[in-house]
């Protein structure tokens, strides 16, 4: 008796692990999704023992170390207050990877609302809904996100939710696209002729078959977040001083650019290589899940 249990238990989960197995073999062969998998997976350990890592306080001051070029003890240089580059990079990975989460789940709720709900419902709704969200559209997203930012004022949280406003507009005409495919499908009109209101079918039929691609999505995005909040950090609007964000960092060096060029070099490098991995991975993921590999 206990060996058939087993038996269907294990029968149970097979199909599930088989899948996995077929998953990771398609991740090994993208090297391009590996390498982007490692650096992102490096920028969050970064981000998680920066307080290990840093040998230095990320905003105290030390004036007669000021301006220092890299070395053994700053190894990535100082700044004009005498703040040591390498610990403030190591701490801004925190800010970074707090934005990223916070944009990510406030966009991705919007805009998985308002698609799934427009693309679902059509109609008035539909249109009501997508003519707001081509009204975002109509400006380009850090121009947007600079106003927002300046009418809400400056500071993290303001800088956050303003680029959440601006972000949520792909995540929507994606989950519009995939909720108006799902709803046509026969098994969707075999759930409603069986008596399933609208409330069950948008959010246990229709809402489950979009998230892929949203997913996919966000991914993608999360390079354009980084990017957003370093301009507007660069240009003021985003964290403060002395607070350790990458674009704030960028900033503070270009009066030195030509001579104490490692202030703005480092962190505008960790932005680029953070970016480069998100983009890999949202390409490998894109990829793993089309159902074309997965035969």
């Amino acid at each position: 008796m206990t060996d058939l249990k087993t038996e269907t238990a294990v029968s149970k989960w097979r199909p599930i692990i088989e899948d996995w197995k077929h998953t990771f073999y398609l991740w090994r062969r993208a090297k391009l999704a590996m390498i982007g998998t490692f650096i992102v997976i490096g920028f969050i350990l970064m981000a998680i023992f920066a307080p290990l890592i840093a040998p230095y306080d990320p905003v105290k001051t030390d004036l007669p170390s000021r301006l220092q070029p890299p070395s053994a003890q700053h190894i990535f240089g100082t700044d004009q207050f005498g703040r040591d580059i390498f610990s403030r990079v190591m701490y801004g990975a925190r800010i970074e990877v707090w934005i990223i989460f916070l944009v990510t789940v406030i966009s991705g709720a919007i805009g998985i609302g308002v698609g799934v709900t427009a693309g679902y419902f059509g109609g008035a709704i539909d249109e009501i809904l997508m003519r707001i969200t081509d009204i975002f559209l109509a400006f380009p997203r850090l121009i947007l996100a600079m106003a927002l930012s300046a009418m809400l004022g400056r500071g993290l949280t303001n800088a956050i939710i303003a680029i959440s406003l601006v972000e949520w507009t792909v995540i929507a005409r994606l989950a519009r696209a995939e909720a108006m495919r799902v709803k046509s499908q026969p098994y969707i009109e075999a759930i409603r002729a069986v008596g399933a209101g609208n409330f069950r079918i948008l959010f246990f039929h229709v809402l489950p078959m979009c998230l892929s691609p949203v997913l996919v999505q966000l991914t993608l995005r999360m390079g354009t977040i980084i990017l957003t909040a370093a301009g507007l950090g660069f240009l003021g609007l985003g964290a403060q001083p002395p607070t350790p964000e990458w674009g704030a960092i960028v900033s503070d060096g270009r009066s030195y650019l030509v001579q104490q060029w490692w202030i703005s070099t480092f962190p505008g490098l960790f932005i680029a290589i953070v970016v480069l991995g998100f983009n890999l991975l949202g390409d490998g993921i894109r990829d793993i899940l089309d159902p074309r590999l997965r035969r």
